[in-house]
């Protein structure tokens, strides 16, 4: 599955590269605080796998530090709501150094851990941070989907020898996934910066990223039984976006629908309709751009409230049959 996924590309590049290690609140003797690491101390002892005290703003800047020095850290945190402490070593300290140094320091990478809503954990552990990595040049930001996604874009990320904001999802953590036999080689990857058409349609293109994913393609499946075809494209990275990829879908498609668990404003969706505005594929619309996002409210902690919070299968379907006039 996609726990599985990961702990792979860490194991395979903690073994091909000894410049590289993992840090993070109970990654090491807990095997991972989501046993996203399990194992790994074991096999790769302390000085490679490092428990940290509760400190983001600590251990962050220590993990930005050896990366400057000439290491390849892996910093996770325990959700990306934690980050905020931490933002202005992401920002300021690895985002920005690279560009400052005019290119002589680099900064390599990895921020890591799970990245909006799970279940049940209210406003201030619920947020989606795609929007506010994805603004600031000097990183690039990956959302996975699957299990294929996850192991093909970490190692990507650990071997890029700039920051990454390696964006998960903790419901996904344990949702079992088909891998190909490609993926299982260790010299398996995916490119950053490419985005991927997870089913072909004609009727209309719906662009997300990270789970839902699974809800588009839930939905197109219901929607081609009415006989309408579903495009539907993972973003896998959200910087630099694949704005090709995209245009080329709505060309043929003629209709559009963003698909995102995050806040509507200045959101994910909202830059992909500006660019498809300013871009060549404007004029191949037939209809307005639609957006489906999280609610514009921090998240409420009763389910029933939550449920209403996010995207659901049953709001993709209105916004495409709203968006083709069906």
């Amino acid at each position: 599955g996609f726990r599985d996924a990961l702990n792979q590309a860490m194991d395979e590049e903690l073994e091909r590269d000894e410049r590289v290690f993992l840090l993070g609140e109970e990654v090491a003797q807990y095997d991972g605080a989501y046993k996203v690491s399990r194992g790994l101390w074991k096999k790769y002892g302390d000085k490679r796998i490092i428990d940290t005290p509760i400190t983001e703003m600590g251990f962050t800047g220590i993990a930005v530090g050896a990366a400057m020095a000439g290491l390849r850290p892996i910093c996770e945190f325990m959700t990306f709501n934690f980050s905020m402490q931490a933002i202005d070593q992401v920002i300021n300290s690895a985002a920005k150094t690279y560009y400052m140094s005019a290119g002589l320091q680099s900064v390599p990478i990895v921020f890591r851990g799970p990245n909006g809503a799970s279940a049940g954990v209210a406003a201030q552990h619920s947020q989606c941070f795609a929007a506010w990595y994805g603004h600031c040049p000097g990183l690039k930001v990956v959302s996975p989907w699957n299990a294929e996604d996850a192991k093909g874009l970490l190692k990507s990320a650990i071997r890029d020898d700039n920051p990454v904001v390696f964006l998960e999802n903790e419901l996904m953590y344990g949702v079992p996934f088909e891998m190909s036999e490609e993926s299982q080689s260790k010299d398996f990857t995916i490119p950053i910066g490419k985005a991927k058409v997870e089913r072909q349609g004609t009727h209309v293109t719906m662009v997300t990223h990270s789970r839902y994913v699974s809800h588009c393609l839930d939905a197109a499946a219901v929607l081609a039984k009415e006989g309408i075809e579903c495009e539907v494209i993972n973003l896998r990275t959200i910087r630099p976006l694949d704005v090709d990829c995209i245009e080329t879908s709505v060309m043929k498609t003629n209709h559009l629908v963003t698909v995102e668990g995050g806040w509507p404003q200045f959101g994910v969706g909202a830059e992909i309709c500006a660019r498809v505005m300013e871009g060549p594929a404007f004029n191949y619309l037939d209809a307005p751009a639609t957006r489906v996002t999280g609610v514009d409210i921090p998240m409420p902690y009763a389910k029933i409230l939550e449920d209403n919070s996010l995207p659901q299968i049953k709001d993709i379907i209105f916004s495409v049959k709203k968006t083709l006039n069906v």
